[in-house]
């Protein structure tokens, strides 16, 4: 049985899991009630810290009622397990990547265009906008309601040789995510995408199996993808984000105060965690410089408006599936 048939049927069983959701096996309304929250990022990270600082808050707030068990850095089920265990009710809540829901909908893709946003405050306006918000509601029938988005960061290029304009990658592997619309961008810059979860990619790259790959400075520092990558390039091309989604059946199950009380704190964590995460990746940058190990190159801005012409026609080829009045509202939302 090949890869795109294993796929096929784990992504058979999420639309199942829906109709079928084990319900949370708490039956006393004073709980306590157990929160597991698998991610597969290190703690340092945008989302581990936010991960923290959601089970601090939501425990101080209601002691006894409540426990979230956090599992950083894949302790308990990768992204695509994790995806599978929400829906089936065996964890509650998580935080992937907004690239990995692509094998359930299209409409995340627009999360994924190269150059469609500029930097976080845009993407902040567009996910606020009502084109956005619609976004939480989109997977609720299939065993996953969003809660908030949470931000990584923007997006650079690291490599085994200098990207200064995208012929230079022609030839190269690049590790991408589970995301057609990334690899339709490795391939417009004549690369060829290997898909691979987070935690494969060091190995990867470290025996030459991968050639490059794209992530934030905060991915790059604390997952140290920056020993084994000479070049560094700052093209701020694309967006690592994550929707964090609960189970419907357990989330809809709490008594209302707790329900409304944990969805306030989790407003209160996004905005604190979104906030941090332009400080992580910036730290993460500042220490990757001091270890004085990787050539950095900043792209002039002629140099970026090739990789802009380079990867456009990504953005025709997947208008429709994202749709062109949800594409439309990214576009226009600075305008």
């Amino acid at each position: 049985m090949n890869k795109y048939i294993l796929n096929l049927s784990r992504y058979l069983i999420i639309l199942l899991a829906s109709f079928f959701v084990i319900s949370c096996s708490n039956d006393s309304a004073e709980g306590p009630y157990i929160i597991k929250f698998p991610h597969v990022t290190a703690p340092a990270t945008p989302k581990g810290q936010a991960a923290q600082r959601f089970k601090e808050l939501a425990e101080e707030r209601f002691p006894g009622r409540v426990i979230v068990e956090v599992y950083p850095s894949s302790q308990l089920m990768n992204d695509d397990d994790s995806l599978e265990a929400l829906a089936f009710g065996e964890i509650q809540m998580i935080a992937v990547s907004l690239s990995k829901f692509d094998r359930l909908t299209n409409a995340f893709q627009v999360f994924d265009l190269p150059f469609l946003f500029p930097n976080l405050q845009t993407i902040e306006k567009f996910q606020a906008s009502p084109a956005g918000q619609s976004l939480l509601d989109e997977l609720t029938d299939r065993g996953f309601k969003g809660l908030n988005f949470w931000h990584n960061g923007m997006k650079i290029f690291t490599a085994t040789r200098a990207l200064n304009e995208p012929g230079d990658a022609s030839g190269l592997n690049f590790r991408i995510m589970e995301s057609d619309v990334l690899q339709a961008q490795v391939q417009a810059i004549g690369g060829n995408p290997q898909k691979m979860a987070l935690g494969e990619v060091y190995q990867a790259l470290q025996t030459g199996a991968i050639d490059a790959q794209e992530n934030t400075w905060a991915n790059i520092y604390s997952a140290k993808f920056f020993e084994v990558q000479e070049f560094i390039m700052e093209t701020n091309h694309g967006y690592v984000g994550y929707l964090v989604a609960v189970n419907p059946s357990f989330w809809n199950q709490l008594p209302e105060d707790l329900r409304i009380g944990l969805e306030q704190v989790m407003d209160e964590v996004s905005e604190w965690g979104n906030m941090r995460s332009e400080i992580i990746n910036q730290e993460g940058k500042e220490n990757v410089l001091e270890e004085n190990r990787n050539q950095i190159i900043y792209p002039s801005s002629s140099q970026l408006a090739l990789w802009q012409e380079t990867m456009q026609p990504v953005w025709e080829e997947f208008a429709d599936q994202i749709g062109t009045e949800r594409l439309e509202a990214a576009k226009n939302i600075n305008n």
